[in-house]
């Protein structure tokens, strides 16, 4: 394991978010809502400024000019600089990009070959008109099949069940909070484990950006994010014909993903290197969403909130515009921000979480090598006087040999 010192950029803290569905400082002259003229500060001074904040250095690219979002933001995911952002911090709903926070936080509890069979209750409290895999009561699901309809078809339903194996929905918006609460997203706030909107949901760019880069270290959540197409269990039916009759079937049918930068579907080209990560549209949130992408060993990360410009497919091209950018900008921009450690990342003061008074001497980042397959991607590790202490729950590695490129395999072509 190769050991790497820096110095963390200073970091303020900020409560966790109760904002109501209409967040923001009023509204301008054309009846926009305004950022709030103060917002958290976590990550960085210039991320708790609204508009827009870059540091560009000579033969750097300027901005893309048709961006209409509210919020974004993009980053390197390996080491955590974030090259440019514009209202980072703005408590914004954040539709179905909140299940990255839900995969992130529940994932882990059920190995993927169990199997459920679904209860009514189970599917209790799934909103109206919510996106929906065709989960089945009385039928039985196995834990493969259920995150299946959670990443492709941000299906509410597949959510709703995982949360009744988890203890139940109220219980699942505990652990989802407490997990926000430890990877230092404060400006989240859960309502619904599925991101459907609810008074006083709300996150941020920066912090769904938190969320993806927890999530992509683990193998599984890559694996899922980056399936463009799948079979998923149908409906039980009696065969009523031939030699069979009287017996049941159970057919698959196929489900894509409703990403689509890497499905190209509806006049959408894949884009090239993107490995997911989640997109998300309700009312009150627009349409949102979180892309990894990799280009010549440069992995970025871009979330997008609720752009207007009336453009089709606006989340998905001003992603694009700012993926070009960010790979064209890579060593050219001084970074205005830092994607923060998890709580449990901190060493050496053993003061909470980095940043606060005696962190300095803490690292930036760490680097291992691995066999490129099972790493995920960096965030810093704590490193007092050469020695490397992890604290349980909160490594995060960097393998700057993961295969992102590898991941799109599963894209057709």
């Amino acid at each position: 394991m190769l050991l790497a010192t820096a110095t963390l950029l200073s970091l303020s803290t900020a409560t966790t978010a109760f904002a109501d569905d209409k967040p923001g400082g009023g509204a301008d002259e054309t009846g926009k809502p305004k950022p709030p003229a103060s917002m958290s500060t976590v990550g960085g001074a210039r991320l708790g400024k609204p508009g827009t904040q870059v540091d560009l250095k000579g033969g750097a690219p300027v901005l893309p000019k048709k961006l209409s979002a509210r919020s974004w933001m993009v980053s390197d995911a390996e080491s955590g600089e974030v090259l440019a952002a514009h209202n980072a911090h703005w408590r914004l709903a954040p539709a179905s990009t909140l299940k990255m926070l839900f995969a992130d936080t529940v994932l882990p509890k059920f190995p993927k070959n169990q199997k459920h069979k679904v209860e009514l209750t189970d599917l209790q409290g799934v909103g109206a008109g919510s996106s929906m895999v065709g989960v089945k009561e009385n039928e039985t699901y196995s834990v493969h099949d259920l995150w299946l309809g959670v990443f492709l078809r941000s299906g509410n339903d597949a959510v709703h069940v995982l949360s009744a194996m988890n203890g139940g929905v109220r219980q699942t918006v505990k652990d989802m909070q407490a997990h926000a609460e430890e990877l230092q997203a404060l400006d989240t706030n859960v309502v619904t484990p599925d991101g459907y909107d609810e008074k006083g949901q709300v996150s941020s760019a920066y912090d769904l950006t938190l969320f993806a880069r927890s999530g992509l270290q683990k193998k599984d959540f890559r694996e899922y994010c980056s399936t463009a197409t799948a079979k998923f269990p149908g409906a039980t039916e009696k065969i009523k014909k031939g030699k069979n009759k009287g017996k049941t079937k159970r057919e698959p049918f196929e489900i894509q993903n409703t990403n689509r930068l890497l499905t190209g579907a509806m006049g959408l080209d894949p884009y090239k290197g993107i490995a997911g990560v989640k997109n998300g549209s309700t009312t009150n949130a627009g349409n949102t969403f979180t892309g990894v992408a990799e280009r010549d060993g440069k992995v970025l990360l871009v979330t997008v909130m609720n752009p207007d410009s009336g453009e089709e497919h606006a989340v998905y091209k001003e992603t694009e515009r700012l993926l070009d950018w960010g790979f064209a900008a890579s060593g050219k921009v001084e970074p205005v921000g830092e994607l923060v450690a998890p709580k449990g990342a901190n060493t050496g003061s053993g003061k909470g979480a980095p940043g606060e008074a005696g962190g300095a001497d803490s690292a930036k980042n760490a680097a291992a090598e691995s066999d490129g397959k099972s790493g995920g991607m960096g965030v810093a590790l704590g490193v007092t006087a050469g020695v490397l202490v992890l604290i349980a729950g909160g490594l995060f590695l960097l393998n700057r040999r993961w295969p992102l490129p590898d991941l799109v395999r599963r894209r057709r072509s």
